[in-house]
């Protein structure tokens, strides 16, 4: 098949680091030893280019103004960079005029989304907190997608705001992260499947293989949470992301991008849905396509 006849496909959930200009606490200890390096577009590209994926998702890393820049000043500069999920301080009382003030940067129009590290906070229920949800309302009136990085702890007040935010478009990244490698967690599963109900959020089929046994897995592993997915979320609302370079700890780019695949093996439509559409749905990308320098799927 040549590259005209293949799908679009999109990488909704990719990033970029360099541990020697700025923190990254969560990389810490011998397990993230691989990680501490820099990691930029010209290592992404070629892996890129060997999978077939024409766009990507930059998706943040810290919490930090600086680093939401400096991404939207590479989706400028880079092709492939369709879109940036960025973050802001949702307790600031300036949320709106911050949003405002990355718009107006270099590579601005980039801007799909907002997301804060939700998993790392003490409180469980921080995106209950009343100045939380006062930004939330700054990000969802510009627009924006709010990526809710969250594990079964987090996942009760992640349903109450969605409930609070019924137009709001979300997405679940990592599938809430399950813990794999522990075994089919029942509390998880009954979570997931409470947020699967309502539809305006999406999930990101991504991050399974750090969640998983890195030395003692197959792809059939994944198979009971994708069916899950597959149950609760549909065809539609279901998103592929690489989760690159996190992901490398356990596989590599192509070994993941094929365990997404088994979410629609036998459905050419609803794979095309999963790699792309439901994407350009959840990030409102179409206008975007006339940005980056890609044909528009």
């Amino acid at each position: 098949m040549s590259d005209t006849d293949r799908p679009f496909v999109i990488d909704a959930h990719q990033h970029f680091w360099d541990p020697s200009r700025a923190a990254y606490p969560w990389m810490a200890g011998d397990s993230m030893a691989p990680l501490r390096r820099p990691y930029g577009p010209g290592d992404l590209a070629p892996l890129l280019a060997a999978s077939g994926v024409d766009a990507t998702i930059l998706v943040q890393c810290r919490h930090d103004a600086a680093e939401t820049e400096e991404f939207l000043r590479i989706a400028a500069a880079t092709p492939f960079v369709a879109g940036v999920v960025g973050w802001v301080d949702l307790e600031a009382r300036d949320v709106a005029r911050e949003i405002a003030r990355l718009r107006d940067l270099p590579g601005g129009e980039h801007l799909v989304g907002i997301r804060h590290n939700v998993h790392d906070e003490p409180d469980p229920g921080w995106l209950s907190r009343p100045g939380v949800l006062g930004g939330l309302e700054a990000v969802f009136a510009a627009g924006l997608t709010f990526d809710l990085l969250v594990r079964t702890r987090e996942l009760p007040s992640a349903i109450a705001c969605v409930r609070r935010f019924p137009e709001a478009h979300f997405m679940l990244d990592h599938m809430a992260k399950p813990p794999i490698a522990r075994g089919f967690d029942a509390q998880w599963a009954e979570r997931f499947e409470e947020i699967a109900a309502f539809d305006r959020v999406w999930c990101k089929v991504s991050g399974l293989v750090t969640e998983a046994d890195w030395a003692d897995r197959s792809p059939a592993t994944f198979d009971p949470y994708i069916a899950l997915a597959r149950r609760a979320f549909g065809d539609r609302r279901l998103i592929f992301g690489s989760d690159w370079p996190v992901a490398t700890l356990a596989a590599d780019y192509g070994a993941v991008k094929d365990i997404a695949a088994r979410c629609f093996p036998d459905d050419p439509e609803a794979e095309s849905r999963l790699f792309a559409r439901n994407a350009i749905d959840a990030y409102r990308l179409e206008p975007l396509f006339g940005l980056c320098h890609t044909e528009t799927p």
